[in-house]
């Protein structure tokens, strides 16, 4: 059989997925069937990530490595007959992303041996591949919570002539799920045409991107349900649910080559209409504990910026503030003109106008196209001065996710649109500054 009859890696404990930041400890054995010189026995622990422009291939044409690690368990000499093991152990770096194999690119991870014998003998090599898993909580990702929601119109055409529109809209329960959970699927389908649509389809997408010279994006059906048809002139309530198989998490933490993404596709095969829902796959499920409160997410009301103004000249004297009656605001000192505008609050949360787009992808609603807030009065006569700067561009709360990545925002209340309050020193009358406000409250 040769001089050299086993030579091979074990883990310990036989254990095969580690974590980053986790230590991996196992033995090289070697038999030999009779004395055999070398050079040495040397053990690699390797990580990087390869990816290539053809499917299955491993002739790299981007790498990146994550570490590589060797360590050197027999010098020069001779190995006498029978069998040999040798211990060793590595430390896995915290910042490895998590392993992932797709049709062009790889995440690897691997423990290699190797004897060097002297000139003109063969030399051997083991290796013994490993997977690194690193968790992805799904309640620590930003803007996790609450339900995805798009819409998309789209117009129906007949022998060339236009006989309506198709309006669909679609929501999932949640943003984010885990292997084995439940999605949610809700759809509402107008057809306000003069022609029945085809069926409804819900599908869970994956799309892995890899970061060649020109990207390639492997795009995969991972399951799919489909309903029934629309006659014209009707609508149609629609509730589906999709099982999440075992999948490789959303985020590659740490990997700059690879990027997942998985979105929900709801779908008409005639008219041709389709939204994305995009939703996160991790390994830690949602939890409500974490759910960040109303009260801390709720826009401030219109009685809040009253209160925060009236506080500066309710102060005692020790520094307390007193508790007034639910009183009106008294009426200003004569011809004093000081304002009393208290500025409006952001919409509430529920406010959320439903865009109409004609694309046939739902896209993103500008922020900007929010120019309008209830009870919000602006003045078109009134130009902001070099006194009166224009406050910030109202930010709404985001209507729909309907692309892959959307936007975060959040609620921003409205500034005042008034100026600052009159100059007493350049009026002629009164010539003494307004009581505050404590005193003309107490007569």
């Amino acid at each position: 059989m040769g001089k050299v009859q086993l030579f091979e890696i074990a883990l310990d404990k036989n254990k095969d997925v580690y974590s980053p930041g986790e230590s991996i400890s196992g033995t090289v054995t070697i038999k030999v069937g009779q004395a055999l010189p070398c050079k040495g026995i040397k053990v690699n622990c390797h990580g990087f990530c390869g990816i290539t422009t053809k499917v299955n291939d491993t002739s790299w044409t981007s790498e990146e490595q994550y570490f590589n690690s060797s360590i050197s368990v027999v010098d020069k000499g001779t190995l006498k007959q029978g069998v040999h093991t040798f211990p060793f152990k590595f430390l896995i770096p915290a910042t490895a992303p998590t392993s992932f194999e797709g049709n062009y690119g790889r995440i690897i991870y691997r423990v290699r041996a190797f004897l060097d014998t002297p000139r003109f003998s063969k030399d051997y090599s083991a290796e013994k591949p490993f997977y690194l898993l690193r968790l992805l909580n799904l309640n620590e990702i930003p803007d996790i919570w609450g339900v995805c929601e798009s819409e998309v119109s789209q117009e129906f055409t007949y022998m060339l002539v236009k006989s309506g529109t198709v309006v669909l809209k679609a929501q999932t329960d949640m943003k984010g799920y885990t292997s084995g959970q439940v999605i949610k699927v809700t759809a509402h389908v107008h057809n306000d045409s003069g022609k029945t649509t085809g069926n409804i389809s819900a599908s869970l997408m994956q799309r892995v991107t890899y970061e060649t010279k020109k990207p390639t994006h492997d795009i995969k059906v991972i399951a799919e349900v489909e309903g029934g048809v629309v006659k014209r002139g009707k609508e149609l309530d629609w509730k589906e649910q999709i099982i999440v198989p075992a999948l490789p998490q959303s985020c590659l933490t740490g990997c700059e080559l690879i990027k997942i993404e998985y979105y929900i596709k709801v779908s008409l095969k005639s008219p041709d209409v389709m939204l994305t829902l995009p939703i996160q796959i991790g390994n830690v499920s949602l939890d409500k504990k974490h759910q960040p409160s109303k009260k801390a997410t709720s826009p401030p009301t219109a009685e809040e910026p009253a209160a925060s103004a009236v506080a500066p000249d309710a102060s005692m004297a020790d520094g307390s503030t007193p508790q007034l009656p639910p009183r009106p605001a008294p009426k200003p000192a004569p011809r004093s003109r000081v304002s009393s505008y208290i500025p409006p609050s952001a919409p509430p949360a529920e406010y959320a106008p439903e865009p109409h787009n004609d694309k046939r992808q739902s896209q993103l609603v500008s922020p900007n196209a929010f120019s309008y807030a209830p009870g919000l009065l602006f003045p078109h006569t009134q130009q902001p001065g070099p006194s009166a700067p224009a406050g910030p561009a109202f930010v709404g709360p985001n209507p729909a996710a309907t692309v892959l990545y959307p936007s975060i925002s959040g609620v921003v209340p409205v500034p005042s649109p008034q100026g600052p309050p009159p100059n007493y020193s350049a009026s002629d009358y009164p010539q003494e500054a307004p009581p505050p406000y404590h005193d003309s409250y107490d007569t």
